[in-house]
């Protein structure tokens, strides 16, 4: 008796230590149901940081120059980094850093701080402050928003209270990353100059600044003491509000002060007055939160949720605040669809079970064995810190499957020597011995399919370990319950009454079974008469696969309606910020008037351009707003152009993208090159022919000209002549057109800002500059007009650079109905039709990037898999032949899934490549069912291959047929999935189904046929 057979009896003969052994299971499980936290999906964390620069009123060129530059040389040495790319606008710069995978995101934190120290001598002396980092995750999309909106308090007041107070304990809740602060800036007193006055008074610029800079001190007094007393000395010396400002002394004409407020209007206002937020259609300040890299959306939502009253409690009355986006109840609404649909799976293959064999007592058996296996299984992945999530839940309802295939055999084999007389004990330890080895080599060879995606050190291997893992333990588990407390069950309820008895249904059942098994046993003894014709058979069918491969459509995962769209808004060229109010105000409207659209906030300017806007759309649920949020997207998409002066594009946030995506839509195209001229030149022509494209919509360039420019044209020789240098145009332009911060107020709480420039009146037409004086040699004072000629000028309102490299992006979205694959093979083959020239590079970028990657790869991952196991086959075996055999079923099991994708709209991505997996995991096993007793009856009792592998499909046909049936009904609800989250879901139950309705029926004939192919290969050789 052989050690497995050893271990089966002692189970058998031990039921009370069998069963509470299983009882520690189930009670293992449920504590670590408890323990799982709850996650749309595992995360995949891409280690990125972003590193923000200012220089207020500086030009994106000069920002790209003289800002970004030095920090990406320095930056770009950094180990680990694989991609770097940077982005400059009016004032400000933002360098994201993406590093490989597995790189520990707080290691490179402090290279990135020491490499920002290192670039501190190379960066302008006029910026306010270093350049600042925080760890971001580029493919993860924000996780709650607050707005605050008041009807008594200015929006600075209330950006104030958000920045200083909200920000900072949301940021001390554990996990909580990010918290993004927009819609309005601090509060500041502003000077806005009137230049006919200075000039009236002759006072320059920079004495203005000056007088107000040193109006202001910070400077630790000292103490006054006598032998028993000590005073600490204390002066004002800080002008705190407008009101002091303004009777500021800036200059002394003819013994008579000049008052700030004589040259200027000084009120209370805004650091940045191009900046503005709302929440529907009030102003509001908004609140963004985004998670830490390793922590869990539901349990940080949670924790701040728990805090909302504390939060409320330290705002003014005045202020009201409101959770306007919350992405927990869309991932536990998910969560529980799919927790439906894992029951539902449960309970049709329990019925499965007790159709075949017509006994309650028998369906018992597999009925125990699911829970059983399917909470070990949680225990395990509890102790591997897995989370609970769709793809998790996806793999336990493949796992209840596979559970009860594994109980189907056993119980099967156990209730088939009960028929043939043995008693229940003798039957169980026989049947459930015969069958042991044939389990083991089962579940290792699928377990090999699933264990080799952790190879792939990438994003496939992060996003799908959890599920292989699941199911791996799944397996693991179900095998030990079917060697152990399955048969120990059989020889205790199947002993009670024989199979083959029952009510008139009951043997009706029988007999129908039976003949419809003489019917397949004499048209393969048929067929096997003709094995050309089956193996003619299985030859078209592996050129039927290489075709349909080539067809279908490929994706990376499934696009989700996560209930939540962003959206950017884009002025037309040169676009000003108060132009740019009313055209926001239109999308709003329109936004709102939307059936579907619950609540919408957002914000304009900052640092993102004047002409630009952010927006954040609320779906409703899906069951009541009965569209998905890519059809709302696609009727909001029609109305659009109808507003003139600009342009919004809309997407959906996801839970995972294989990068980040861009501002104006979902995929990115760049050209890259050593200058920006050319790229000026050629990405018109190419923005052009991919608009002309019907795939793609919402065609966007970005990094080409875009902005209106005033250039001045510096006579040096007049200037070097009248003594005024270089420095001195620049000081002065910036104090009057920048926004200048030119003296900092200290509090207790925060620091504020004195901003200084020219009124605004002032500077809305150029010809203002005619009006700007500069101070040449002698203090003498010079109208900037006798150094200086201004003409206007087209330039880009963004400077893009990519892994150093002068870059311009091109943006797209897809056509409705449109696939991603489809779209890839649209623009190359647009671009094939483009000559660029040798120094200007194009390719995609990020998710549709990492698309022609994956795409490249999808193949290799089937063929590695295949390979894997039939090495694993060919070590349990012994042989180079067998594996042949079982590994033969697998092309009939793509033609079926491949159909079925494409009979239902569907693309071969990552998900249904899953089910591809796991078809060939339940295909396969039913081959190894039936060669194995063939294998054996041949070594054992002499029969020949014809009359082995005959013997083997007549009694290995019921537990394949009812595997194959419980496996089609169990995967059912996966592809019938509706309501939240059925995105995920539908791919893989299609691919599994359609498999399955092919499959199973072709390799009946076709295994047989293969197997006696091989063996008169054996023979003849």
């Amino acid at each position: 008796m052989s050690p497995l057979s050893r271990a089966i009896g002692w189970f058998v003969q031990h039921p009370v230590a069998t069963l509470l052994l299983s009882v520690a299971v189930v009670l293992a499980g449920l504590l670590g149901l408890r323990l799982l936290p709850v996650a749309p999906l595992p995360q995949v964390d891409y280690p990125a940081i972003n590193v923000s620069a200012s220089l207020p009123g500086a030009s994106p060129e000069s920002m790209a120059a003289n800002v970004a530059t030095p920090l990406e040389r320095a930056l770009g040495t950094i180990p680990g980094l694989s991609r770097i790319d940077s982005a400059s606008t009016q004032g400000s710069t933002q360098i994201e850093l993406q590093f490989e995978l597995g790189r520990d995101v707080d290691s490179a934190a402090r290279d990135v701080q020491a490499a920002i120290n290192a670039t501190r001598a190379q960066l302008p002396s006029g910026m306010p402050g270093m350049p600042q980092y925080n760890k971001v995750n580029p493919s993860q999309a924000p996780i709650l928003a607050l707005a605050l909106s008041s009807d008594s308090l200015s929006p600075g007041q209330i950006f104030d209270v958000a920045s200083t107070v909200i920000a900072q304990k949301l940021a001390q809740i554990p996990g909580v990353g990010e918290v993004q602060v927009g819609g309005s800036s601090l509060p500041a007193v502003r000077v806005s100059l009137d230049p006919n006055a200075l000039n009236q008074q002759r006072i320059a610029l920079d004495d203005v600044a000056a007088a107000i800079r040193t109006a202001n001190a910070l400077k630790p007094l000292g103490t006054v003491a006598s032998q028993s007393r000590q005073w600490q000395l204390e002066a004002s010396l800080q002008l705190r509000s407008a009101a002091e400002y303004r009777d500021l002394i800036i200059a002394m004409r003819e013994g008579r002060p000049v008052h700030l407020r004589d040259v200027a209007q000084v009120s209370e206002g805004v650091e940045d007055r191009y900046a503005s937020g709302f929440h529907n259609q009030r102003p509001a300040v908004l609140l963004i939160v985004s998670r830490q890299p390793d922590a869990n959306i539901i349990e940080t939502v949670d924790a701040i949720n728990a805090q909302m009253d504390t939060l409320q409690a330290l705002l003014p009355a005045s202020i009201d605040m409101q959770v306007v986006m919350d992405r927990s109840p869309v991932i536990r609404a998910t969560l529980h669809e799919a927790e439906l649909t894992l029951l539902l799976a449960i309970a049709l293959v329990v019925l499965v079970v007790l159709a075949f064999l017509g006994h309650w007592r028998a369906a018992l058996v597999p009925t125990l064995a699911i829970p059983v296996s399917l909470l070990g299984a949680l225990a395990v992945i509890a102790l591997l810190g897995f989370s609970l999530n769709t793809l998790s839940l996806m793999a336990l309802i493949v796992a209840a499957v596979l559970v009860v295939d594994d109980a189907i055999v056993v119980l099967e084999n156990i209730a088939r020597h009960r028929e043939e007389g043995a008693s229940p004990m003798d039957a169980a330890l026989r049947g459930a011995g015969e069958v042991g080895a044939t389990l083991l080599s089962m579940n290792i060879a699928l377990a090999v399919v699933f264990v080799s995606i952790l190879f792939l050190d990438d994003f496939v291997e992060k996003l799908f370990r959890e599920f292989s893992l699941t199911l791996v333990a799944a397996m693991g588990v179900s095998l030990l319950v079917s060697l152990s407390l399955t048969p120990m069950l059989c020889a205790r309820l199947l002993g009670r009454e024989r199979p083959g008895t029952g009510n008139v249904l009951q043997r009706g059942g029988t007999a129908l079974f039976e003949r419809l098994r003489g019917g397949y046993v004499a048209s393969l003894q048929t067929m096997l008469r003709w094995l050309a014709v089956p193996l003619l058979l299985f030859g078209a069918v592996i050129g039927l696969n290489v075709w349909l491969f080539q067809q279908v459509p490929k994706g990376i995962v499934p696009k989700q309606d996560t209930a939540q769209l962003r959206g950017f808004a884009r002025g037309d060229d040169g676009l000003s910020f108060q132009v740019m109010q009313p055209k926001i105000d239109a999308y709003r409207t329109l936004l709102l008037a939307d059936p579907a659209i619950s609540d919408i906030i957002g914000y304009i300017g900052g640092r993102s351009g004047v002409n630009n806007a952010f927006i954040m759309i609320k779906m409703k649920p899906l069951a009541e707003r009965k569209v998905s949020s890519q059809q709302v997207i696609d009727r909001l998409r029609s109305n659009m152009p109808k507003i003139p002066g600009g342009g919004m594009f809309l997407w959906v946030d996801q839970d995972i993208k294989l990068e980040g995506s861009g501002d104006s839509g979902q995929y990115e195209f760049q050209l890259l090159s050593g200058e920006l001229e050319p790229l000026r030149q050629w990405a018109p022509k190419v923005a052009d022919a991919l608009r002309a494209l019907p795939e793609l919509v919402d065609v966007e360039s970005k990094g080409d000209e875009g902005m209106r420019q005033v250039v001045l044209d510096i006579d040096r020789d007049a200037a070097a002549r009248l003594g005024v240098d270089m420095r001195m145009i620049a000081s002065v332009l910036n104090n009057a057109f920048s926004q200048r911060q030119v003296a900092t107020l200290y509090d207790t709480l925060n620091q504020y800002r004195v901003v200084m420039e020219l009124d605004p009146r002032y500077t809305q037409d150029p010809s203002t500059l005619d009006q700007i004086h500069v101070i040449g040699k002698d203090g003498q004072r010079l109208p900037l007009s006798s150094i200086a000629s201004w003409s206007y000028g087209m330039a880009p309102d963004r400077i893009y650079h990519s892994q150093q490299f002068a870059s311009v992006w091109i943006e797209f979205a897809l056509a409705p109905g449109v696939t991603l694959d489809q779209a890839v093979k649209a623009v190359d083959r647009a671009m094939a039709g483009i000559m660029l020239p040798t120094h200007v590079q194009a390719r995609l970028s990020g998710e549709a990037g990492g698309f022609e990657t994956l795409r490249e790869r999808q193949l290799w991952l089937i063929v590695g898999a295949m390979l894997a196991v039939y090495l694993v086959l060919g070590v349990l075996y012994e042989s180079f032949v067998q594996p042949l055999a079982i590994l033969s079923t697998l092309p009939s099991a793509g033609v079926g899934a491949l159909l079925a994708l494409m009979a239902f709209g569907n693309e071969l991505n990552l998900i249904s490549l899953l089910g591809l997996f796991l078809l060939v995991g339940v295909v396969m096993k039913n081959t190894i069912l039936m060669i194995d007793f063939a294998l054996s009856a041949e070594r054992e009792r002499g029969l020949s291959s014809y009359d082995a592998i005959c013997e083997a499909a007549r009694l290995r046909f019921r537990p394949i047929l009812m595997t194959s049936v419980a496996a089609l009904l169990g995967t059912l609800p996966l592809m019938l999935a509706t309501g939240e989250g059925w995105e995920m879901r539908q791919p893989l139950g299609i691919a599994i189904v359609g498999g399955l309705l092919v499959s199973q029926w072709l390799t009946l004939y076709t295994t047989p046929a293969i197997y006696l192919a091989l063996a008169k290969l054996r023979r003849a050789a």
